[in-house]
């Protein structure tokens, strides 16, 4: 039993996030060297995929410059059933990466895609690979619609100080 209970605590910390990596907001230089260096490395691997569109329908989301408060209402309740397990609203990491900034550093096609297609995001996206590599699990599909997809956008706006 014991032997369980180590073997369980030691998976656990092995598919954790480890909250002592660099963190994304000190690191922007580093970020956009890398960002470029995907980019041309993705280019010559899948000529097809676009690393600023992301892999999925949403190619162009139309956003106020003012917050739609009942969606970010809507995307709340969504992040407080299907998302908090795993992320939380600050920069700091759970299981996924916290939500504090994600609207300034991804495009919201871009997150939109990503939510409503892990998969296919996982599989060709350099941004979404990297993130796997830092947490080393890979995000279960949430089944959000296309509404879902914009409520939960419009309340990461939201947590990032969008009025």
């Amino acid at each position: 039993m014991k032997k369980l209970m180590y073997v369980s605590v030691l998976a656990l910390f092995l598919f954790a996030c480890n909250s002592s990596s660099n963190n994304d907001n000190n690191n922007t230089a580093d970020d956009t060297t890398t960002a470029s260096t995907d980019q041309a490395a993705d280019a010559n691997a899948n000529p097809s995929y676009d690393p600023n569109r992301g892999e999925g329908k949403f190619t162009h989301v139309d956003i106020s410059p003012n917050l739609d408060k009942a969606k970010a209402e809507a995307g709340k309740k969504i992040y407080e059933v299907k998302c908090s397990a795993c992320h939380k609203l600050t920069d700091e990491r759970l299981v996924g990466p916290g939500w504090k900034g994600v609207t300034k550093r991804q495009t919201a096609e871009w997150i939109m895609n990503f939510v409503t297609n892990t998969d296919a995001m996982i599989s060709k996206d350099p941004k979404a690979q990297a993130m796997l590599e830092i947490c080393l699990v890979r995000m279960p599909n949430q089944n959000l619609s296309d509404e879902d997809a914009r409520n939960v956008y419009e309340f990461m706006r939201e947590n990032d100080g969008v009025k």
